[in-house]
């Protein structure tokens, strides 16, 4: 389950009424930082630009792909640990704009994760050290340390024992 904390609106819908959540030049400033981000092929440039003006947590050796799209509203939400891939044109959510609420919940991906390209994380979602998601993947639960998921709704394809095993064999057919 996803680890979200819900606020109730009443009237028009809670997107509708974003300026009330969030202010308007906070909304301005990341845009515009994220947007710089997702053309520059500069990775260390882009984790400084993350670090510095959206307050992200980055690991040591992350590296974001080109066109990845970050939370516009909360990005201050996502930490992703040490020598992580985050695919091409992934986009990583940390608020959910609703009918008669929004949600918020924080993104946290970490050590050596691989996110394949094209992926959405949701809000509220734990990725493991070691995980590895798939390309295409809609990324709706907590995924386990060192498993292999993929797919729309995500579903666990290889836990971290069947990874591990599929390594030593791999290793054993090399020798």
């Amino acid at each position: 389950m996803r680890n979200t904390k819900r606020y109730p609106v009443k009237g028009s819908n809670a997107l509708w009424q974003i300026y009330r959540t969030v202010p308007f030049f906070k909304v301005f400033k990341n845009f515009i930082v994220i947007q710089l981000a997702r053309y520059t092929p500069i990775i260390p440039v882009k984790n400084w630009l993350y670090k510095t003006f959206l307050r992200m947590k980055v690991g040591d050796q992350t590296a974001f792909a080109l066109m990845v799209m970050l939370d516009i509203m909360f990005p201050e939400k996502i930490s992703v640990g040490k020598n992580s891939i985050i695919g091409y044109n992934t986009t990583i959510l940390t608020h959910e704009y609703l009918i008669k609420e929004y949600r918020l919940g924080s993104v946290v991906i970490g050590d050596e994760v691989m996110i394949g390209a094209n992926s959405t994380i949701l809000p509220g979602v734990t990725i493991g050290d070691g995980a590895i998601v798939s390309a295409g993947s809609l990324v709706h639960r907590d995924v386990e340390a060192g498993s292999f998921v993929g797919g729309n709704p995500m579903q666990v394809i290889y836990t971290k024992e069947q990874m591990d095993k599929r390594k030593q064999m791999a290793k054993n057919d090399d020798i």
